[in-house]
């Protein structure tokens, strides 16, 4: 027999149902049956619970007042289909739970319902739901090994970030990801998990940049419904959806502090509290974090916490930017071009020319930015090659004789440069340097932004 029919299938449900009494005897039923209940007395409040919550299932009421069952049914068919739906219904209504059927709803029962085959017929839908959400992270993990997700690379500082990764996949400790935006922080991240024991767990990847810093918090840890204004039901956070898995944190630097002290007392406790509960859950996730900050100048400034800097620093991994990795960009550009090439339904190669400017050019965006230049060259590629005319402005090349005969450089290396000569030729006085170069000292900041250089 499967080991999963073994054990008891439980899960998140939904009620629809407007009549309290039967809403109250279905719930106890099933909270016995170890489920977490969630409950709605019209089709209204059940999408907008819907809208905040991940359902295992929905067990409905056909006839309601307002919006009745099979409209909730079609709401769920189109945003939700994989979320199996039970109809409860009166005799009269018998055909219309019938057509639903025929849609893809899971089952109906006519009023009042065997509580005890509903129980079965629940864990099964319950059971289907899983075995779709299993399937779901199988093809991300599919994709994950897929060429367009793999990270390439043969020099001797890619080689070495292969070697640490073999040796603490499968540790607890916890793993900093450092390096510049681009470079592949979060290829590396998913590579330490989808190639650990914990692979058939999930990978959850949190953007600590991109998220409002008032939602982070309810993000991570959830929150119970009415902890604050909006709260209309309970929501699960991204520390409970890792599981036994692996929770990704994206630029860390960027948490504020109070925050930064949750999660250390998170590490350290291996326990946490949704927001408006006082309720310990147990967490086992495994936990890496990436930062393209330096996080001893933000301890330095008192932005980033020492303490937690430690608990994330067990195992440092650092990724080079693609200019002190210049070996690997003919075999980067030759993966991008077959995947791309492969997309288009295109044949191309890269010119001489062509791969001459990449090996020349600086690239400040790193192995992002490569990619992206040689899908665009891939796209407007007319003939067999591509050549300099696909290129981004950033490719306009200048040709400056040295002693070894020329040196191919873009007019944007040749202001990199610039830039660089006159910082070091000021001290580093950038309103000197403005001056030098004829511009405003906000142009200026830019342009060391831009360019990622740091202060000399």
């Amino acid at each position: 027999m499967n080991a999963r029919m073994n054990a008891r299938t439980t899960g998140q449900v939904l009620i629809v149902d407007d009549e309290p009494n039967a809403v109250k005897v279905l719930a106890a039923i099933l909270q016995e049956e170890g489920h977490s209940v969630v409950e709605a007395n019209n089709v209204e409040n059940a999408i907008r619970l819907l809208a905040g919550t991940d359902m295992d299932a929905v067990i409905t009421d056909m006839k309601m007042p307002g919006k009745d069952g099979m409209q909730l049914f079609e709401y769920l068919l189109e945003h939700a289909p994989d979320v199996p739906v039970i109809f409860l219904t009166a005799y009269g209504s018998v055909d219309s739970a019938v057509h639903a059927i025929t849609l893809g709803a899971f089952y109906y029962f006519i009023k009042p319902p065997d509580y005890s085959k509903l129980k079965g017929i629940l864990a099964r839908a319950i059971e289907q739901r899983q075995l779709k959400r299993e399937l779901c992270a199988l093809k991300k993990r599919l994709a994950y090994v897929s060429s367009a997700n793999r990270i390439v690379g043969t020099s001797p500082k890619m080689l070495k970030i292969f070697e640490t990764i073999q040796a603490v996949k499968d540790t607890q400790s916890s793993v900093l990801i450092c390096g510049e935006t681009g470079t592949g922080k979060e290829l590396i991240a998913r590579m330490l998990h989808y190639s650990s024991k914990r692979e058939s767990k999930p990978f959850v990847a949190i953007n600590c940049a991109a998220m409002p810093k008032e939602l982070i918090e309810s993000e991570l840890f959830g929150y119970e419904k009415g902890a604050f204004t909006g709260a209309a039901s309970r929501r699960i956070g991204k520390f409970e959806e890792a599981g036994d898995g692996t929770i990704f944190l994206d630029e860390i630097g960027e948490l504020d502090l109070p925050l930064q002290a949750k999660l250390l007392r998170v590490l350290q406790e291996k326990e946490i509290e949704r927001i408006g509960s006082n309720k310990k859950i147990r967490v086992n996730f495994r936990l890496i974090s990436s930062t393209n900050r330096d996080l001893k100048s933000e301890i330095a400034a008192n932005n980033f916490r020492e303490d937690l800097f430690y608990r994330l620093n067990v195992v440092q991994i650092h990724v080079p930017p693609l200019r002190e990795r210049k070996d690997d960009i003919s075999l980067l550009t030759t993966e991008f071009v077959n995947d791309f090439c492969t997309r288009e339904n295109k044949l191309v190669t890269v010119s001489d020319e062509v791969m001459d400017a990449f090996m020349n050019f600086h690239w400040p965006g790193n192995v992002r930015q490569l990619r992206n230049t040689v899908e665009r060259a891939v796209v407007l590629a007319r003939g067999k090659n591509i050549t300099t005319k696909e290129l981004p402005d950033d490719f306009i090349f200048v040709v400056r004789p040295n002693e070894k005969g020329t040196n191919i450089l873009t007019l944007r290396e040749l202001e990199s440069q610039a830039i660089r000569n006159a910082l070091e030729g000021a001290s580093g006085n950038k309103s000197k340097v403005a001056k030098l170069l004829g511009i405003s000292r906000k142009a200026l900041y830019k342009r060391l932004s831009d360019f990622g250089i740091d202060n000399l």
